[in-house]
């Protein structure tokens, strides 16, 4: 997941020609200064660089109650999101928004963490599940016992790849 957020830093950094760390954490902190002009995860690997001046950690990435990283968190949404060709609409929102997720763990209930990394492969792979599978999805990380919670989710984001390789199949 994290390769998804560095791959694009260094095709950025290779953009601006930046060879060194000290040209790297500028061009980080420019890029945080102005979000809604870089890609999100751009956005999302600058934000890694620097240090959050109130907790002392990566920056959007600090523990519940850290002010400062709660302001850069909400900041990253403000970046540019494009869809990738060939998925559905809203599939690089939900992305990004199961990536921002995982990546701060400490700030989210332990099944939502769950379902967030489990459903990840399935959006990468273009596959953005309906309101009514998200909803079912839902039910099941709330209703499972804990020790069969992964496994449930698994079997379901499963159906749903079968599901999609069906509907490619007939051309539905």
């Amino acid at each position: 997941m994290d390769g998804i957020v560095e791959g694009e830093w260094s095709a950025f950094l290779a953009g601006w020609g930046v060879s060194s760390s000290q040209e790297a954490k500028v061009l980080a902190e420019m890029v945080v200064a102005e979000p809604e002009r870089h890609d999100w995860r751009v956005v999302d690997a600058a934000l890694d660089r620097l240090v959050c001046s109130e907790c002392g950690g990566r920056l959007s990435r600090g523990p519940v109650g850290c002010s400062a990283c709660a302001l850069a968190h909400g900041f990253r949404y403000a970046a540019i999101e494009t869809d990738r060709a060939g998925v559905p609409w809203g599939n690089e929102h939900a992305i990004r928004v199961n990536v921002s997720v995982v990546r701060r763990p400490q700030v989210t209930s332990a099944n939502e963490l769950l379902a967030r990394r489990l459903l990840l492969p399935l959006l990468l792979v273009g596959i953005l599940p309906g309101t009514e599978a998200a909803q079912r999805m839902s039910a099941l990380v709330k209703r499972s016992p804990p020790a069969q919670r992964a496994r449930l989710i698994e079997q379901a984001i499963e159906e749903a790849l079968r599901r999609e390789g069906e509907r490619s199949q007939t051309g539905r």
